[in-house]
């Protein structure tokens, strides 16, 4: 058994986040993508040149290669591209840059994702997983994948719709205080989020993340380099990825249909339990989490599969919208406003949220925050986790 360990290996210690209205980024992805990447190395204090491997995820383009000519690197050692649709893979694509560090095939490695949809095309239709059942009954977009799952978990398991508006109501709050999402000083309340129509049943239109435009880049080094740049470097604790049963299949005929991905079976430990083990903690240790809501039925069956609410109709007990808030309760989710309030360039602002968090530099800051949970794009399918820690808990 290997003895390799990301506990504490690498450090994200530069990020960067660009983001625009979908279809109005002013510069095409390979520009912005090197946008992010320059000013996430100034954040770092650490100069392009130094940097010798890149991660992508989700098919987005531009490899190390066109990348590390453009910005005039030493030499590439790491190029890789994570699979899945969605934002399923963006945590792996952060514990793949760990695990390059944490075993010496590079030392500096950038995490990185851009979009102009106006040149590439929207995410909202049949492009990633969808076999020909789906499509040959009108099911051709990720809302209605998702709405299929989501109405079994409300109807079969008990989940209560209000744990899903609550969701959705926590991030609008967190919104208000972040002057760059898209829900800024456009609060939301109860009556408006049921008044809205249905986009795919269960979904209402709050129900479902943004489309931005715009570029995002995490840079990582080594635990010890890390601590040598800065005294508030967000530590990988761990991470975990996978694909459990029918969810690696096109007829998405898996058994535990109601959960996004994460959860386990007997013997048979599934993404949350691997987390939790690697890391050494429990949900009952994290501060805060960072959730990918494409839209707000899968972010909930992620909390569940973490552990973080019951299955079944109690979980409307945990999940509201107080204790979803930071600084009044006990599971602050989503504190940039989300996908869903703040913006959406495939999930990966998220993370960016999650380091400031354990750097003390979120618009909503949890106090005394020391683990911070970024968990990526449930009920696709492959999903990743990723636990950040600051340097007090290694």
């Amino acid at each position: 058994m290997s003895t390799t360990t990301l506990r504490g290996a690498a450090a994200v210690v530069g990020t960067a986040e660009l983001h625009y209205k979908r279809g109005q980024a002013p510069h095409g992805e390979l520009r912005m993508t090197l946008e992010a990447i320059v000013a996430a190395c100034a954040d770092a204090g650490i100069s392009p040149h130094e940097l010798d491997g890149f991660v992508s995820y989700a098919g987005g383009g531009h490899d190390g290669a066109t990348l590390g000519g453009a910005l005039g690197v030493r030499d590439v050692r790491w190029s890789n591209m994570m699979w899945g649709g969605g934002g399923g893979t963006v945590a792996a694509a952060i514990n793949n840059a760990a695990v390059a560090i944490a075993t010496g095939q590079a030392e500096t490695v950038v995490v990185y994702r851009s979009m102009a949809q106006e040149d590439t095309g929207r995410l909202g239709y049949a492009k990633y997983f969808y076999g020909p059942h789906y499509l040959a009954h009108g099911v051709g977009s990720p809302a209605q994948v998702c709405a299929l799952r989501t109405q079994r978990l409300l109807e079969h398991d008990g989940v209560p719709h209000e744990a899903m508006r609550a969701l959705v109501l926590a991030a609008y709050r967190h919104a208000q205080n972040n002057p760059t999402a898209a829900g800024y000083g456009k609060p939301l309340d109860e009556a408006t989020y049921d008044s809205s129509r249905l986009i795919t049943e269960p979904f209402h239109l709050f129900d479902c993340s943004r489309e931005s435009d715009g570029a995002v880049a995490l840079v990582l080094v080594s635990g010890e380099r890390a601590r040598a740049l800065r005294p508030d470097a967000a530590y990988v604790l761990a991470g975990a990825q996978g694909a459990p049963g029918g969810y690696s299949a096109i007829i998405d005929n898996d058994d535990l249909y109601t959960s996004a991905g994460f959860a386990g079976r007997p013997g048979r430990p599934g993404v949350a339990d691997r987390l939790w083990a690697a890391a050494g903690v429990t949900h009952d240790d994290v501060d805060v989490v960072q959730v990918y809501e494409n839209f707000s039925g899968p972010a909930v069956a992620a909390l569940i599969d973490h552990g973080f609410a019951p299955a079944g109709p109690t979980a409307g007990e945990i999940l509201t919208v107080d204790n979803l808030t930071a600084g009044i309760g006990k599971l602050p989710v989503n504190t940039s406003g989300g996908n869903i309030a703040d913006s959406f360039v495939n999930g990966m602002g998220l993370a960016v949220e999650a380091v400031r968090q354990i750097r003390g530099t979120s618009t909503n800051p949890v106090p005394g925050a020391r683990l911070s949970l970024f968990i990526g794009g449930p009920m696709a399918p492959l999903v990743s986790s990723t636990l950040f820690g600051h340097e007090d808990t290694l």
